[in-house]
């Protein structure tokens, strides 16, 4: 996964998308990049740079507006402002056409990152804030409290859908990122997937950060339902899982079953079919820095009523940390030499 790291704001722009109204309202100025608002639009950046639903895509082949004119703008063709309002009016005539679709602020952003200049789009669905009102009752002094329904989301709160293009090269892997989170209760098909099919027009690819979740997330679901009741064989599934991602740099479906399971074979078979079905491929590129961040921290959620979170370097010290197997599918986990402890 290419982790973008160094991002300088360029020039940006905000236009107001409403559903409720018959026209967008679209900006006819750069934003004034202060201290303050370049800070607040950094760091929605950075965070959809880093969050782990943000993937590769690539655009495909049928005319899409918003490829052409963001192409255009990256090859010093197009000018900044007409073409975030291009982009602007292409999003909202698909809001209009949908009503799920909720009204946002739309912030599109010029980007230079250490992986080439980029133009990123970024839908800012509106928040419900309060605020207070003030009124005059003749003499008296009359303060309510009234919702807000066009708050911007803070720099702390996740962005929804947004995408960073880059220059399209016939030789590189992806053309843009993107970020697509969808709602758990999908109203209507069409709603849910507008952002990537009829507004980017673009097809999301797999990475090595996707095929490890994917990998990771399978694994422990099998685990999960296979030794629901025997946690001595579910930790050692998940210790041998967790020593091939730390010594691999890809893994083999079929070798690292056989590292597991042995000469088990319907155990192996079970557990290839299930996570084959859930679209692990053969061969798993994996990503090492998604692999360090995931096992720094590991929380273990023992019998439902313990939690026990633990760093990495105290799980592997065997002098601070250890699992005795009791030989009836039970085991006692360990923790020795505790010098201090605070309650919360």
């Amino acid at each position: 996964m290419d982790y973008i790291s160094e991002v300088n704001i360029n020039e940006a722009i905000i236009h107001v998308l409403d559903n409720n109204a018959d026209e967008p309202i679209l900006n006819e100025q750069r934003l004034t990049l202060n201290e303050e608002v370049y800070t607040f639009l950094l760091k929605h950046i950075q965070r959809c740079l880093k969050d782990e639903e943000l993937k590769y895509a690539k655009f495909k082949e049928d005319r899409n507006i918003v490829k052409e004119i963001s192409q255009d703008y990256l090859s010093a063709q197009g000018n900044f402002i007409e073409v975030s309002k291009e982009i602007g009016r292409q999003l909202f005539i698909l809001m209009q056409s949908n009503g799920n679709i909720p009204s946002a602020d739309l912030i599109v952003v010029s980007i230079s990152t250490e992986r080439g200049n980029m133009i990123g789009i970024i839908k800012m669905d509106y928040v419900k804030n309060y605020t207070h009102s003030i009124n005059f009752n003749g003499e008296k002094i009359d303060i309510d409290i009234i919702p807000d329904h066009t708050g911007l989301p803070a720099s702390s709160q996740k962005i929804q859908k947004c995408a960073f293009i880059k220059f399209i090269d016939s030789e590189q892997e992806y053309d843009l990122l993107v970020m697509d989170k969808q709602k758990k209760n999908k109203e209507e098909e069409y709603g849910s997937n507008y952002f990537i099919n009829k507004f980017l027009g673009c097809k999301v690819i797999e990475n090595e950060r996707d095929m490890t979740k994917n990998f990771v997330r399978a694994a422990e679901e099998w685990t999960r339902t296979n030794f629901n009741e025997n946690a001595d064989k579910a930790e050692k599934v998940r210790s041998s899982i967790k020593k091939k991602l730390k010594q691999e740099e890809n893994l083999n479906l079929y070798e690292v079953t056989d590292h597991i399971f042995g000469e088990d074979k319907e155990k192996k078979a079970s557990f290839v079919d299930y996570v084959s079905s859930e679209g692990v491929q053969d061969n798993i590129m994996l990503d090492r820095d998604w692999i360090e961040k995931k096992f720094k921290r590991i929380r273990l959620k023992i019998d439902k009523d313990i939690d026990l979170y633990i760093n990495e370097e105290a799980y592997d010290d065997i002098n601070r940390f250890q699992i005795h197997r009791n030989g009836d599918g039970t085991i006692d986990i360990v923790i020795k030499g505790i010098i201090n402890y605070i309650e919360k």
